[in-house]
């Protein structure tokens, strides 16, 4: 027979009364420890790798190379160098009143090179050349000692080196913002007034400055090496030929793993300067443009280094050689030329390096685009 339904009480009744729950009913309701922090994790990856993140590496597998091989076809590094030198004469009007921009706060706010200090390495290189045996080593021997070493202090006073620093680093991001708004716009072909890059591109400062403390993050091991140098000296680490060795290993290492990383954050700079961009995103998005392609980027670096020596030396050599003829004459005794000459070259060298990257930057870009 059939079995006659039951009354809402029942019902009811039944549903008041205790379940017993299986295992995996368990699991189902209430996740176990180990399921939640895989979620956390899978959560957290999702958030930091994205799908259209450049990854042809892979864990636990093989990498071939043709996976991770990316191709580059951008102007050679003498074209390169010659074509920012171009861009820069090219737009004077802009650059030669940053120029004098960075210079005056260069001298209002960290201080210009004493030209007693100058003279105190001139004094210094005197009795040392006479002391070795030298005698007169000439003026043009003598300029380029005085360059190799005054070019450290970049014409700046020394005093106050914490406070200087900071002033230093907030003059570079001016001038290096300012450098690429006019790059961005003079490139696309804009007229633009110095007072428009004054204004509107300081705007990504503070995410500028998270790529600058990145990339201080970036030189720790550096930074560590430095240390264990120094403790080794002290201690006559390096006398041994194997633990000389060691060290070298230990230093080639240091020195690369910091190169891999900051090869990133450089570009990162540039990216992070476009407008609404954020910088983790910037980090991500220059990462990914230098993903098998970092090697290159060393060698213009490595280039980019040479090129800024040789500038030095061509327009600083012939200036300290004058001032040294025109230091016979009393009047001009006191006249810090060889300072001011040494603020203005540090700061062109700022607007030059960030030309030389953001065009790099743009080739790279365009290319991909393609």
């Amino acid at each position: 027979m059939a079995k006659k339904p039951s009354s809402p009480k029942k019902q009811a009744g039944r549903k008041g009364a205790k379940k017993t729950f299986t295992r995996d009913t368990l699991e189902a309701v209430r996740p176990s420890l180990w399921s939640r922090i895989k979620v956390f994790l899978r959560t957290v990856k999702s958030r930091m790798v994205s799908p259209e993140r450049i990854r042809p590496h892979k864990s636990f597998k093989r990498s071939y190379r043709e996976d991770y091989k990316r191709n580059l076809e951008v102007p050679g590094i003498t074209y390169h160098a010659a074509k920012t030198f171009s861009v820069i004469f090219k737009n004077w009007r802009l650059f030669l009143p940053l120029l004098v921009i960075a210079v005056v706060m260069a001298v209002v706010f960290i201080g210009l090179m004493n030209e007693s200090t100058f003279q105190q390495f001139q004094q210094v290189l005197d009795q040392t050349t006479e002391q070795m045996g030298y005698g007169d080593i000439g003026y043009v021997a003598k300029a380029g000692l005085l360059l190799i070493s005054t070019v450290t202090t970049g014409g700046l006073s020394s005093s106050g080196k914490e406070t200087n620093t900071i002033f230093f680093v907030l003059i570079f991001l001016i001038l290096w913002l300012c450098t690429i708004f006019i790059l961005r716009h003079r490139l696309a072909g804009h007229k633009i007034k110095l007072r428009d890059a004054l204004y509107n591109a300081m705007t990504p400062m503070i995410s500028s400055f998270v790529i600058f403390v990145i990339a201080v993050i970036q030189c720790i091991p550096i930074f560590f090496l430095i240390i264990v140098y120094s403790s080794a000296v002290q201690t006559d680490f390096l006398s041994t030929p194997f633990y000389a060795l060691l060290f070298f290993i230990f230093a080639a290492l240091m020195v690369i793993l910091s190169g891999y990383l900051l090869s990133s954050s450089l570009i990162a700079f540039v990216a992070v300067s476009a407008p609404g961009l954020y910088p983790m995103k910037a980090m991500h998005a220059a990462s990914d443009l230098m993903m098998g392609r970092r090697f290159k980027f060393v060698l213009r670096i490595i280039a980019l280094l040479i090129i800024m020596a040789l500038t030095w030396v061509a327009v600083m050599l012939p200036l300290i050689v004058f001032d040294l003829l025109m230091k016979n004459f009393e009047w001009a005794a006191g006249i810090p030329f060889v300072p001011v000459c040494l603020l203005v070259m540090t700061c062109f060298t700022g607007i030059y390096i960030t030309a030389y990257l953001y065009l790099y930057y743009r080739w790279m870009l365009n290319y991909d685009e393609k």
